[in-house]
């Protein structure tokens, strides 16, 4: 199969409200695996629209041949049908009014050569274990978070595209579908392109291809190489910066010394003249070519200081916000030693064995087990959102739920007026400086939250749930890492390794499960729950824990 590059040629994407996202973007993409990454908001599932054809630029355009098939990020409760959560309604819809009889030429188009499509898509559901009886009609809401990823998934694996492009395929799905979804990937012959944040994956990606606001980026080989690059560039741009700043500082050394030195001759001119027996005509001339020589030096002297300044302001913005940022934690550490106390517990969905469980203060758990165990569910229980279907539940601290859909967060009103309301007390510059650390500009968070991009949208819960008042003594995240830019990755560990308080995630990443550094992992299977000590080397490899 041959597979041809997308180019770009000079694409340029402004929104209605007349933002651009980005400009002049020349950028060839081969058909290997690549992973696109940039930070949340940047521009990137708008750029997979336009690559896939969805979404003309504003200006530029964008070349391809054969079909590019997008499969967009899912999040929140899906709408539509089973067939249209595939990607492939239009197609089955075709079949369908072709089987009755349909000549339309437009059905014939449609189809293309998909003509066993039913039959692949059926195929690709066997083998991901969904349900038996799923159809396409179906509405697509009975579907968990991670049939749901797997639906559309397969959709993309049947739909016979010279290009795929994935946007957070691994999102909602547990440990062993990742693991099988890697192995497509890399059975996959076509060109590709994954937007992803998950770390683990992007590691078997081919190059990595970064947008930000200077455009892309081609970086060679997977996640580990794209951060050694990195990390060799901001050494290089701290140099720089460095250089810029001792050279800025002695052209203002230079400067004042030229001024000082000005000054003096200006004083000793002044004295000789007044000493001197000359003719007044002679002494006016005398001082103005000591003036017009005066004014020629330190007009080149502003020159060179305004320009050591800009290779200053040059340098600073090349090594950029990141390095500046620091996250704070609330000291959640006070209180009663027992935070909570579950006694034989059943849930109202998931898993049906019963549970018993002491959460001691500063205890740390990782929550793992496959999708529709009832790892949510639990959470949802200890933050008292969900009644147990029998047992007792006692929290003896205020607790904060991050959960996957983030109830938490209003959906009208700015990140900063619900943070306001989880914390009516702390002073405006303070609530604006911790949205900065989450990667929250000042523009970003003056917009209502249903505006924002799904990983602005988690970094606004995340705020007023760990800065609410009071600070919460139990924290529980749900999937906290999904959509989540690498950078705001790197905050979040930060955050939750300062965290004092008592911590419970779930999380199918184990990269961020052995950032939070866990005490312990309670894991639910079928058979039911189990609570052990962290196991040493799980950070990174998942044989001692089913993540």
């Amino acid at each position: 199969m041959t597979t041809y590059p997308l180019t770009l040629d000079r694409v340029t994407c402004r929104l209605s409200d007349g933002r651009t996202v980005f400009s002049e973007l020349s950028f060839t993409f081969d058909p290997i695996r690549t992973g696109l990454v940039g930070a949340n908001g940047v521009g990137k599932s708008v750029l997979a629209r336009i690559l896939a054809g969805q979404l003309q630029p504003s200006s530029g355009r964008c070349h391809s041949e054969g079909r590019v098939t997008l499969l967009p990020a899912l999040s929140g409760t899906v709408q539509g049908s089973v067939g249209e959560l595939a990607g492939m309604a239009e197609v089955l819809a075709a079949l369908a009014r072709i089987s009755a009889g349909s000549v339309d030429p437009a059905d014939f188009s449609t189809v293309d050569d998909r003509w066993d499509l039913p039959e692949r898509l059926q195929q690709q559901w066997r083998q991901q274990g969904l349900p038996d009886d799923l159809d396409p009609e179906q509405p697509a809401a009975r579907l968990s978070g991670g049939q749901a990823m797997q639906v559309a998934l397969s959709g993309a694996w049947a739909s016979g595209a010279d290009w795929l492009i994935l946007d957070e395929p691994s999102n909602h799905l547990d440990a062993r579908r990742r693991s099988e979804l890697e192995t497509q990937l890399a059975r996959w012959r076509g060109g590709l392109i994954v937007i992803s944040h998950d770390r683990a994956l992007l590691d078997h990606m081919e190059c990595i291809v970064e947008l930000d606001g200077a455009g892309l980026h081609r970086f060679g080989g997977g996640y580990a190489d794209f951060v050694q690059a990195k990390a060799t560039q901001a050494a290089a741009a701290q140099a720089q910066l460095d250089h810029a700043r001792n050279a800025h500082r002695q052209q203002q050394r230079q400067a004042r010394e030229q001024h000082e030195r000005a000054q003096q001759r200006h004083s000793r001119g002044e004295r000789s003249a007044r000493d001197a027996n000359q003719a007044p005509i002679l002494l006016g001339l005398q001082k103005q070519r000591a003036q017009a020589s005066a004014g020629r030096n330190a007009q080149l002297q502003q020159q060179r200081l305004a320009g050591s300044a800009e290779r200053l302001r040059t340098a600073a913005a090349s090594v950029g916000r990141a390095a500046e940022l620091m996250a704070f934690a609330p000291d959640a550490g006070h209180g009663t030693q027992r935070v909570a106390r579950l006694e034989m517990l059943v849930l109202p969905n998931g898993c049906a064995e019963p549970l018993d469980l002491v959460l001691q203060r500063g205890q740390r758990v990782a929550l793992v087990g496959d999708n529709g165990s009832g790892k949510s569910t639990l959470l949802r229980v200890l933050a008292g959102q969900l009644s147990p279907r029998s047992g007792a539940v006692e929290v003896a601290v205020p607790s904060a739920l991050l959960d996957q859909h983030l109830r938490a967060l209003p959906s009208s009103g700015s990140a900063l007026d619900a943070l306001q309301r989880a914390n009516p007390g702390a002073a405006l510059h303070d609530l604006r400086t911790r949205l900065a650390l989450l990667g929250l500009d000042a523009q970003r968070i003056e917009r209502t939250t249903d505006t924002l991009s799904a990983g602005e949208r988690l970094k606004a819960a995340m705020a007023c749930a760990l800065y609410a008042d009071p600070a919460p003594g139990l924290l529980l995240l749900d999937e906290p890492g999904n959509a989540l830019d690498l950078q705001a990755l790197q905050v979040l560990e930060d955050l939750l390794q300062q965290y004092t308080g008592t911590l419970v995630m779930a999380s199918h990443d184990a990269r961020l499960l052995a950032a939070m550094r866990p005490t312990h992992v309670l894991q639910v299977t079928p058979r039911g729950w189990t609570l052990n000590p962290w196991p040493d080397g799980a950070a990174d490899h998942e044989a001692n824990v089913t993540m």
